[in-house]
């Protein structure tokens, strides 16, 4: 699914190296998508991303997501673009449910053999008692 089309684009000055370029280029991208405003989406799934994604979405209701990796701008838009897809993507997605199975016949004998073990060895470090044979 591609939200490129309602994605707000904003540019920074990117963090870290680059020289005199750092101070003065702005590269770094931050990508905003109003969840509430889109028109891709129903109002189900939409409660959905906001319940996934809360954690990153600010004040306004809005998905926020910064690229900075790359050193061009055009490089760092078209990775907040793919982060935002891939956020929006995965959160929509079914989480599989698990399948409750039952221990297997030949696990329960050997979860058995295995505490008789057990309680042999500790029954072996109990000092011997000539009394406890009567």
């Amino acid at each position: 699914m591609d939200l490129s089309s309602e994605i707000k684009l904003q540019t920074t000055r990117s963090g870290g190296k680059g020289g005199q370029n750092v101070n003065k280029v702005e590269t770094a991208v931050i990508a905003y998508f109003n969840i509430a405003a889109s028109q891709l989406f129903s109002d189900e799934q939409k409660a959905l991303l906001q319940e996934k994604l809360s954690n990153r979405i600010n004040a306004e209701g809005e998905l926020v997501v910064k690229a900075q990796t790359h050193r061009t701008q055009l490089a760092n838009k078209e990775e907040a673009i793919k982060k935002v897809n891939a956020l929006v993507e995965q959160s929509l997605k079914r989480k599989k449910l698990r399948i409750a199975t039952k221990p297997s016949k030949a696990s329960k004998e050997a979860k058995l053999e295995s505490k008789k073990k057990t309680a042999e060895r500790k029954q072996a470090r109990k000092k011997f008692r000539p009394k406890d044979l009567f």
